[in-house]
């Protein structure tokens, strides 16, 4: 995005690596806080993957591992709030977690793709299992750690970072304009939370 830093996020997947762009919340130089990890679960209560959140220098990595899962794309984000209550439910989408909040968002307030908390989706192979490791300079572990915390969110859905070209029209919404509408805008047209957890 136009004024924030570029940066490169290395994912290391199951299946291969890839590089993607990431921008910078600015963080206190030099300052290493103690690691914060999650561990996952779906709606159900069972546990589905493990994720570390630890500061690398000037960066922070981010080291996540799931299983049981559906195989595609699956979005990923860091969200607001420090609780994963699956009772809390959506009355519009069914989803859960919903007490989990927005996505994390320490700048300018903006469309998904630019959201602090926006990570690479999860690549989930056909045994139902992922692994990645990436880099992001979007955030530092002790931004994490707030009064209410913060917590990681899996999605249903594969997700497209808001990039849908304004070629595109959304005849179901009532405003009459193209490209991204504003459920794209919000998490990437990524569907229903289907695990979280919570960061400690």
């Amino acid at each position: 995005m136009p004024g924030r830093t570029h940066l490169a996020l290395a994912v290391t997947l199951a299946l291969g690596a890839a590089v993607i762009g990431s921008s910078a919340a600015e963080a206190a130089p030099g300052h290493i806080a103690r690691p914060l990890d999650a561990t996952l679960r779906d709606a159900a209560g069972k546990r589905v993957g493990v994720l570390r959140v630890e500061d690398e220098g000037q960066a922070t990595r981010i080291t996540v591992s799931v299983w049981g899962l559906s195989a595609g794309f699956h979005g990923f984000h860091v969200h607001t709030t420090g609780r994963c209550d699956a009772r809390a439910v959506d009355p519009a989408t069914g989803s859960p977690f919903t007490t989990a909040g927005a996505h994390l968002d320490l700048a300018t307030p903006g469309g998904h793709g630019g959201h602090d908390g926006d990570l690479p989706a999860l690549l989930v192979g056909q045994n139902g299992t992922a692994r990645a490791s990436f880099v992001t300079d979007r955030f530092r572990v002790a931004q994490l750690a707030d009064a209410d915390g913060s917590a990681v969110v899996i999605h249903a859905l594969p997700d497209n970072y808001g990039n849908i070209p304004s070629r595109y029209t959304h005849p179901a919404d009532t405003t009459g304009t193209t490209g991204a509408d504003a459920t794209t805008l919000k998490a990437g047209d990524t569907g229903n939370r289907i695990a979280c957890g919570v960061l400690r």
